[in-house]
């Protein structure tokens, strides 16, 4: 993108994609607004027009994050409504997707490095809508007999735990090179969740 291109908030949008870009190659430690600004193409002090701080622009990053990942489970869900079974497992590998291409960005995302989380709306806003979509998913799976019926926000936070500790774990390479030698990754999701859940899915 030219710089006469950063017009209408394209400048905020280049500088979150080239944050992502930095965290993806060099991690947090390297991530700093001078460092932005040089990859987007600007001037040092372009990025302090929209955030006034690394910390601002960690938030923006993981906002931007969460909204993408809600619209790659969302896009997934809406297509397989009218198979449950089928549903969950796409949803599951939705997510381990968005981790397994995104692995900076979804770590910083859960990370805790974001400080004072409440000083910045825009994430605390798309972190909650990510689990509010949950709920409103495992509500369908309870009613159509998959999950267990119950209070809905226990079973989407054990859900989540299952899969999300499952992708932190390979993300980290704790996980036995026997077991993902073995298996693909969607089918060691499958059989993860075909524990919790009240029919047997097909893996």
């Amino acid at each position: 993108m030219s710089k006469d291109a950063y017009h209408h908030g394209d400048l905020k949008n280049a500088l979150i994609q080239a944050g992502a870009e930095i965290l993806a190659r060099e991690g947090t430690a390297a991530l700093s607004l001078r460092k932005v600004a040089a990859k987007a193409g600007v001037s040092h002090s372009a990025p302090y027009a929209h955030f006034k701080d690394k910390q601002a622009l960690i938030a923006a990053i993981s906002a931007d994050g969460f909204n993408r990942l809600y619209e790659q489970v969302s896009l997934t869900a809406e297509s397989y409504a009218e198979d449950l079974p089928a549903m969950l497992l796409k949803v599951a590998n939705a997510y381990a997707s968005f981790a397994l291409q995104n692995p900076a960005c979804f770590k910083v995302m859960f990370s805790g490095v974001l400080e004072k989380e409440k000083e910045y709306p825009e994430f605390v806003d798309a972190s909650q809508r990510n689990f509010r979509q949950l709920e409103e998913l495992v509500a369908q799976w309870q009613a159509g007999g998959l999950l267990k019926a119950g209070d809905v926000q226990l079973q989407a936070t054990a859900l989540w735990s299952l899969v999300h500790g499952f992708i932190a774990l390979l993300l980290e390479n704790q996980i036995s090179s026997r077991i993902v030698n073995r298996y693909p990754i969607n089918v060691l999701l499958c059989r993860l969740v075909d524990q919790i859940t009240l029919v047997d899915l097909e893996c």
